[in-house]
């Protein structure tokens, strides 16, 4: 399994993303911690507040003889209320809290002990957060939403967004207990503490996106520089002279730019030098092979007279070959959409026109090449495996986005060892020499360049009925 993308604008862009991620992270748990820190000291600082009041008007009930206290609460839920809902029950009322949390502990516990110690005498204290929706206010079971409006409207906030009410009850008397209910100086601290809430999610997303898709751009602009030089290196592997690279951007790739042009321009010289030389060659050649075979008449032995027709016929041969090497490697050819079922079927009638069997099959594949290296390609591996196969079996086939020729003769196959010199000029196994045959090397050894110019590969081994296959793959044409 592949972790790690294989072109540099992924990679880039991966770490990229990574390095983003990280810092968010990190910075995250920073953020979060100092959050939670700073609502844990403001809700302490608000609980001691709400405490010492709350201790305040539990002293004043205190002091009010018992059948006054009803009477002052009506009077104050007629006025609007105050900072608490008050009443008195004769005992404390079961809650059903919200979900604990370390802020709502530290504000319970906090409000607790401050409440406790701003009282004249020690007595049984609690408080709790409830929801709205759940609040309890009497001993009858009456809910807050059951209460009039104007009782509760300037004390607790119940719409639209309902706030959690912190319930404090304390015991005034044997069968008396306060019953207090407020909300926090901030209603809604628990929020504020909560560092996943969802517009702080919303907003780091949309960094985190704006960031990443910055860093991506960015990238894709670095690297886009290395395409144009990947593209130009693949044409000119392919035979095509593509244009000098502009030698302009950023320094590093006016640098790669111009080292890659004066390669180009080298490597053309050396080609064009090569062709020249060798067209040369086998020109001057010609004229004192033509010489020789002429006084090779005038020799009155007539076996020696036949081994030097021998040998100025494979010097010939030699010659012309050299020359077809150089000039078969480089066809200037524009590559094209090719049916390869159709060129094989054609290249079969040929050389069944010239007496030989050839049975092929498959299906229709299409690749992109150039027609007349590839015909020549195959044409050479054919005349091999006729030669010294006598028959031959041609099957095509697709195999994930590649098109595969096995190519497959029935002659007395190659010794495994001797498949890498196979491709060298001139070279005749012990079969061949013993019928005086030319060398394979040279067709196959073309045959292998043109492939590979192509994006291909050929392989070679011993079919297990006996035989050579030649295997060639080669990128489908993509519709």
């Amino acid at each position: 399994m592949r972790l790690l993308p294989r072109s540099l604008t992924g990679r880039l862009s991966l770490v990229m993303v990574a390095g983003v991620l990280a810092t968010q992270l990190v910075a995250n748990l920073i953020w979060t911690g100092q959050l939670r820190q700073q609502a844990q000291r403001e809700a302490s600082e608000a609980a001691r507040h709400l405490g010492a009041s709350a201790a305040s008007a539990t002293r004043f009930f205190a002091s009010l003889p018992a059948n006054y206290r009803p009477l002052l609460i009506a009077q104050l839920r007629e006025m609007g209320g105050t900072r608490f809902f008050v009443n008195v029950n004769r005992q404390p009322l079961a809650l059903q809290g919200i979900a604990d949390s370390a802020l709502t502990r530290t504000v319970q516990q906090t409000v607790v002990a401050t409440l406790q110690a701003g009282l004249s005498k020690p007595a049984p204290v609690s408080a709790r957060f409830v929801w709205p929706e759940q609040l309890v206010v009497n001993e009858a079971g009456m809910r807050l939403a059951e209460l009039p409006d104007e009782w509760v409207q300037h004390t607790l906030i119940v719409r639209p967004r309902p706030a959690p009410i912190l319930v404090i009850q304390t015991q005034l008397a044997s069968e008396e207990w306060l019953y207090l209910a407020a909300l926090m100086p901030d209603p809604y601290f628990l929020d504020n503490a909560d560092p996943l809430s969802l517009d702080r999610l919303a907003l780091q997303l949309a960094t985190l996106l704006s960031v990443l898709l910055l860093s991506i751009g960015v990238v894709r602009w670095l690297t886009r520089p290395f395409e144009t030089i990947s593209s130009a290196a693949e044409a000119f592997g392919e035979g095509v002279t593509p244009e000098p690279l502009p030698e302009a951007g950023s320094r590093e790739f006016v640098q790669t730019a111009r080292a890659f042009n004066a390669m180009q321009a080298r490597i053309q010289r050396y080609i064009d030098d090569r062709e020249r030389l060798f067209a040369s060659i086998s020109h001057d050649l010609r004229t004192p092979i033509t010489r020789l075979k002429l006084r090779t008449e005038l020799l009155d032995d007539e076996t020696t007279r036949a081994e030097f027709h021998e040998d100025l016929d494979e010097l010939d041969v030699m010659v012309k070959g050299a020359l077809q090497s150089v000039k078969d490697s480089d066809i200037h050819e524009n590559r094209t959409a090719l049916r390869l079922d159709q060129l094989v079927e054609r290249l079969a009638q040929d050389a069944k026109l010239a007496g030989k069997e050839v049975r092929w099959a498959g299906p229709a594949l299409t690749v992109r090449a150039k027609p007349l290296a590839l015909k020549r390609a195959l044409s050479n591996l054919l005349e091999n495996a006729l030669h010294y196969g006598e028959r031959a079996e041609i099957l095509l086939s697709e195999h994930a986005g590649q098109v595969e020729l096995s190519l497959r003769d029935h002659g007395p196959g190659v010794p495994e060892e001797a498949f890498d010199s196979l491709f060298q000029p001139y070279v005749r196994l012990e079969h061949g020499r013993l019928q005086r045959q030319e060398g394979m090397g040279l067709g196959l050894g073309i045959a292998r360049h043109i492939i590979h110019a192509h994006g291909g590969e050929l392989q070679l081994a011993n079919h297990p009925d006996g035989g050579l296959l030649v295997t060639v793959r080669l990128p489908q044409a993509r519709a």
